[in-house]
């Protein structure tokens, strides 16, 4: 098969999944809409990989999440609708007109009440967190800067229990961690390499379809 049919097949695979378990939504819609027009890259999870987001959070029973990269708030949406009442969401932020956009976002699809966005460097965020003591995260979303991940991965275990779910985006990269050429693709297959090493957890990476391809890293935390 050609390169340019297999890119095809990609995105018509793509958009069979999307249209049977994705369909039109009006308040995600918006979301896409009004991040385009601030200005906001265009990197958020496709309509697929949130719908798998809001199923593992059903199936995870989640009541506490911490997503480390809000953007304009698409996935934010996916995971709060997926959380029982009295839920709560907090979600970092590094860019406070992100951030904004994020929360008009939210509040849209009627899910303020359940979301926390924090405005500042993931790092500092979390290493508050872990220095509070708070309670733990039933789930952890990372989806911010690539070269982060492997820190985040251990913020992300102090601020866990056993049996929560750690989840991590872009996690292939059109294959670019096979043979890693740049800082980011370095840090996802220190990240990806960890999460199979890592005694403390039960975890695979899935490929996922877009355009091309990618994958989420998928973590049970088995210990503390």
């Amino acid at each position: 098969m050609s390169e340019d049919r297999t890119s095809e097949l990609l995105r018509e695979i793509d958009a069979y999944v999307e249209g049977l378990f994705a369909p039109p939504d009006e308040a995600l819609e918006a979301a896409l809409r009004d991040s385009r027009e601030a200005g906001l890259p265009e990197i958020n999870v496709s309509a697929s990989e949130g719908k798998l987001l809001q199923l593992l959070t059903e199936i995870a029973g989640a009541r506490r999440i911490l997503e480390i990269g809000t953007l304009g708030g698409y996935s934010t949406i996916h995971f709060a609708r997926a959380l029982p009442d009295g839920g709560t969401m907090i979600s970092l932020e590094l860019d406070e007109r992100h951030a904004d956009v994020a929360r008009r976002n939210i509040e849209r699809a009627g899910l303020s009440e359940k979301v926390e966005i924090l405005v500042g460097d993931a790092r500092e965020l979390l290493a508050a967190m872990v220095e509070a003591g708070i309670e733990p995260f039933d789930l952890t979303f990372i989806d911010a800067d690539k070269e982060g991940y492997p820190e985040y991965l251990d913020f992300a275990l102090q601020l866990s229990r056993p049996g929560s779910l750690i989840l991590g985006d872009n996690t292939i990269r059109d294959g670019s961690v096979l043979d890693p050429q740049d800082d980011s693709s370095r840090a996802m297959r220190e990240f990806n390499e960890r999460l199979a090493r890592d005694e403390r957890l039960s975890a695979v990476v899935v490929p996922l379809i877009r355009e091309g391809i990618d994958g989420i890293a998928i973590a049970r935390v088995l210990v503390d």
